[in-house]
């Protein structure tokens, strides 16, 4: 049986050092993918822009920088609140986001609590998922 743990929290858009946009975002995690988080941001009426980050690299960037590449996370403060800095880079820009801590740690305690952190191998199927892969092809 899958496990679905999910919030919605309010992220904030970093477009300068003086201004930023709020981002209403959705995060979903779920036992059949224990090892991913999926995030929704959405950023106009009817528009989403949808990313999958590990589960580690969030837990890990609220204590310490972590990650490279397209998608880097560290914890900081913003406005006297700890926030999570969120920087991700694609092919179709760059945008920085802060997301509050508090509510990513009360978020992965509960993904932690559904599957404890080294215990992702147990929730994982690796039969089902090779052969999804090879379907599509």
């Amino acid at each position: 049986m899958n496990t679905t743990v999910s919030c919605e929290l309010h992220l904030r858009l970093v477009v300068s050092s003086e201004s930023s946009l709020p981002v209403p975002a959705g995060l979903r995690y779920d036992t059949a993918d224990p090892y991913a988080v999926h995030a929704t941001f959405h950023t106009g009426a009817e528009e989403t822009v949808e990313w999958v980050f590990a589960r580690d690299l969030l837990a890990e960037g609220l204590h310490r920088p972590t990650g490279t590449g397209d998608v880097r996370v560290w914890p900081s403060r913003s406005h006297g609140q700890g926030v999570v800095c969120i920087a991700l880079s694609s092919p179709e820009g760059e945008a920085l986001l802060e997301a509050p801590a508090r509510a990513l740690e009360t978020f992965l305690k509960r993904t932690d609590a559904a599957v404890p952190p080294g215990t992702e191998h147990r929730h994982f199927d690796l039969d089902q998922e090779l052969s999804h892969i090879l379907a599509e092809n």
